[in-house]
C-alpha cells in the first residue's frame, strides 16, 4: 500500500480519534482500499470493513439522538439520524479530515476525480470507524464520531425539515439513490417564474413552481415527500407538511 510519508498521515488521523499507541497500521490501511484498488493491486476492499463500519456508526447514532432529543418521537428521530449519517455529510467530513488523500483507488478511478468522490469517501469513513470499532472498541468509535462528525453538524429543527434535505436523506436512506432536479423558466425578467422536477432513479416524484429555482426545487420536493411518505406519524406528517 502505501509508504512511510501515507502512514505518517494516517497517524496524524489516529491521533485525531484519540489513539496515542498505534503499532499496528493494516486494518486502518484496509478502510481506504476502494474496489478499483483491490482489482488492480490484488488483495481485499475496505467492503467488508464499510459494512461494519455502518452499524456502529448507526448504533452511535440512534444512542446519540435517543439521547439528545429525549422528547422527539421515532419519526422525528429517525429524520434526524438519516441527516446525521447520510453520504453527503459523511463526505464531508471525510473531506475536512483529509481522507481524499489517504483514498486508495485505481488509476482510472482516480483519474475521474474518485478521490472526492461523495461515495467513496462515505464509503471510507464507515470503513474507518469500522476499524476503530474492531481494533479499540465501541467507546473509541464513538468519541470519534461525535466529536469529528456529529458536533460539527447542525442540529437544528429548522434546517432539518428543509424539504430539499428530508427528501435527500430519505432517498438515500431507502432508496439508495440521490435527487435530481430539472428546471425551466417560464417568467420575464420582471416576474421571474419557475417549474421544477424532481425525480429519482428516472422517476418524477414531484413537480413544484416558484420565483426562483431555490423555491421551485423545494415545492417539488415537498410533493416528492408527500408521495413517499404516509402522513400516518404525527409530527413526521407536520415535517413533511401534511
Amino acid at each position: 500500500m502505501g509508504g512511510e510519508a501515507y502512514r505518517r498521515r494516517l497517524r496524524a488521523l489516529l491521533r485525531l480519534a484519540g489513539i496515542r499507541k498505534h503499532d499496528e497500521l493494516s486494518v486502518f490501511e484496509m478502510a481506504f482500499v476502494h474496489q478499483s484498488y483491490a482489482k488492480e493491486q490484488g488483495g481485499r476492499s475496505n467492503d467488508r470493513m464499510e459494512f461494519l463500519g455502518d452499524s456502529v456508526l448507526g448504533c452511535i447514532t440512534a444512542s446519540w439522538v435517543f439521547e439528545q432529543f429525549a422528547d422527539e418521537s421515532e419519526g422525528l428521530l429517525t429524520l434526524r439520524k438519516a441527516a446525521i449519517v447520510n453520504d453527503v455529510q459523511l463526505a464531508r467530513t471525510a473531506r475536512r479530515l483529509g481522507f481524499s488523500e489517504l483514498a486508495l483507488l485505481g488509476a482510472g478511478m482516480r483519474a475521474a476525480g474518485g478521490s472526492d468522490n461523495t461515495s467513496v469517501l462515505a464509503d471510507a469513513f464507515e470503513a474507518f470507524v469500522g476499524a476503530l470499532y474492531l481494533r479499540y472498541g465501541l467507546e473509541k468509535a464513538r468519541a470519534f464520531v461525535i466529536k469529528h462528525h456529529v458536533d460539527q453538524l447542525d442540529h437544528c429543527t429548522d434546517a432539518l425539515l428543509d424539504a430539499k434535505t428530508r427528501l435527500q436523506h430519505y432517498a438515500q436512506e431507502h432508496l439508495a439513490a440521490t435527487p435530481v432536479y430539472r428546471e425551466t423558466s417560464r417568467g420575464t425578467p420582471q416576474r421571474p417564474a419557475f417549474y421544477s422536477r424532481v425525480s429519482v432513479k428516472g422517476k418524477v416524484l414531484g413537480k413544484g413552481n416558484g420565483p426562483s429555482k431555490k423555491a421551485a426545487q423545494q415545492s417539488a420536493a415537498e410533493a416528492a415527500l408527500l408521495s413517499l411518505i404516509p402522513p400516518n406519524d404525527e409530527d413526521l406528517g407536520r415535517a413533511v407538511g401534511t
